[in-house]
């Protein structure tokens, strides 16, 4: 026999369940409001002192340390798990939010074993001086041992969020005026980084360790009393990333660069001066081409260029600012090294000297990995075999090449391969026209004093070069010769005997 159930006690049984389930889901809910009660009665326990940071003093000039207590309260942890917070959005990239402290807003903090808490008071009261201000209060018994030491620690780390959230900024020369250089700035948007920068793997270990001690050297600069300053040399042939490593330092450093154009200034101290002096903390001050400037065609010039470059480079007023990077960049090699003053080189002026070569196969491994995405191809023994060959591509040129075929990475590599021959022989075909030509006494000589170099090592067309004629007979030699080929194409040996045969057998136009 079936004994129907009570509906009092059904329902009753559901809400017996809901209850506890509820009881269970809110059961964070209930932790978070028993931590509550325990801090409103210890509240009313301990004894606190209260300290107001305003935003604007009497004189209504903002607060420094309002900023960046503010800064430091924003990326505290707690501010995610608090009460209430204020929400807004950076608008430099999408999807980056940022929490506040709003009004009437609080959050807490621990250091070295004490707690500590902020709040937001709104405008209005006697010391918000209209701009409200930042309460921190500290147990009293921990004032003496944590204040100072916690607000140092605040400061050092809204610093460092201060850094990583500038926007770096390009400034140029925008000629002189009546109150002197005027500095014009645009936004740095270059997206190079020192990971995406094609060079030797452990000498940009060293580099991004040295500049990462330079950041953190700022009482071991001043213990030892010297200028907390770093300069670097970048020296190297055109195309080979010099530019681009001072974008990516620019953007590790966070910093600003001050491109100084020599090129549109005359042996002139003051203007340098004051363009020195104009710039601010925190930035890169990069001189290009030094050597060409240095280099002037008047020996008066040169001397009086060289004496103002030094007084640049660490005279007194390279010393009116600090935590700045000095960048100056040479299209040369240890030629051109060798071709400047010593005084120029010594440390001091140039810390930390860079050469950036040709292209080798390390650095073609790195750049197929950033613009191919290819870790390793059946052709890079191919690659590796051209650059041991004495093949010479610059990394603008491999890197064109392969922007060019990104579609085909195999593409890009082939195309690669077929540069590096092509390389390789018009090396071959240059240095036998060189020989033959300097022979009859009509090559080009070179001067290693001024670093003047044929490019590419091939036939030149200067005013000791060839003549006109005897390239009309050499080519029309070649082409004669090339019409019994099958595929048209004269080997690279029987040009380069051509080219020396014609140059024997037609007589010099000059006198």
């Amino acid at each position: 026999m079936i004994i129907p159930a009570n509906p009092f006690s059904v329902v009753l049984a559901a809400v017996c369940g809901l209850a506890i389930l509820r009881t269970i889901l809110s059961a964070r809910a209930l932790l978070y409001h028993l931590g509550r009660w325990w801090r409103w009665v210890d509240e009313r326990v301990q004894a606190y002192q209260y300290f107001e940071i305003p935003r604007y003093n009497e004189n209504s000039q903002e607060n420094p340390l309002y900023r960046k207590v503010a800064n430091y309260v924003a990326s505290l942890p707690s501010l995610e798990d608090a009460a209430a917070a204020t929400l807004f959005s950076s608008g430099r990239k999408p999807n980056d939010f940022l929490l506040h402290l709003g009004p009437g807003q609080s959050a807490s903090d621990s250091f070295l074993g004490a707690r500590v808490t902020w709040s937001n008071r709104p405008p209005g009261g006697a010391t918000a001086a209209g701009g409200g201000c930042l309460v921190l209060r500290v147990r009293r018994q921990d004032r003496t041992r944590v204040l100072r030491p916690y607000l140092q620690h605040v400061e050092s780390v809204a610093e460092d969020i201060e850094i990583r959230r500038r926007e770096v900024r390009l400034f140029t020369y925008a000629g002189g005026s009546g109150e002197g250089p005027r500095w014009r700035s645009v936004p740095f948007t270059h997206p190079s980084t020192l990971d995406t920068v094609a060079m030797d793997p452990d000498l940009k270990t060293r580099v991004r360790a040295d500049l990462e001690a330079f950041l953190k050297g700022r009482a071991y600069y001043h213990r030892l009393g010297r200028v907390w300053r770093r300069s670097y040399l970048l020296y190297g042939p055109p195309g080979t990333g010099k530019s681009t490593f001072v974008a990516a330092m620019a953007k590790f450093l966070s910093y600003d660069i001050y491109d100084v154009d020599l090129s549109g200034l005359a042996a002139d101290g003051a203007v340098l001066r004051s363009l020195l002096l104009q710039t601010t903390p925190r930035s890169v001050i990069l001189v290009e081409d030094l050597d060409r400037y240095l280099n002037g065609k008047e020996s008066e010039s040169s001397a009086a260029r060289l004496t103002e470059m030094l007084s640049f480079m660490d005279g007194v007023f390279s010393c009116c600012g600090e935590e700045r990077v000095m960048v100056f960049t040479m299209s040369g090699g240890e030629g051109a090294k060798e071709g400047l003053d010593p005084a120029v080189l010594r440390p001091g002026r140039l810390d930390v000297h860079i050469h950036f070569p040709m292209c080798d196969f390390s650095a073609f491994k790195t750049l197929a990995s950033s613009y191919l995405g290819l870790k390793d191809h059946k052709l890079y023994p191919q690659v590796e075999e051209g650059f041991q060959n004495g093949a010479q591509l610059s990394p603008a040129v491999v890197s064109e090449i392969m922007i060019a075929n990104r579609g085909s990475p195999t593409r890009a590599i082939k195309s690669v391969i077929s540069a590096l021959q092509q390389s390789a022989d018009g090396g071959r075909v240059g240095a036998a026209a060189a020989r033959k030509l300097s022979e009859s006494g009509s090559g080009r000589r070179t001067d290693e004093s001024r670093g003047e170099w044929s490019s590419g090592g091939g036939l030149g067309f200067g005013k000791d070069s060839m003549t006109m004629r005897e390239f009309r007979k050499l080519y029309g030699f070649i082409k004669m010769r090339s019409g019994s080929k099958k595929e048209g194409v004269m080997p690279v040996e029987e040009a380069a005997a051509a080219a020396a045969a014609a140059a024997a057998a037609t007589p010099s136009d000059k006198d």
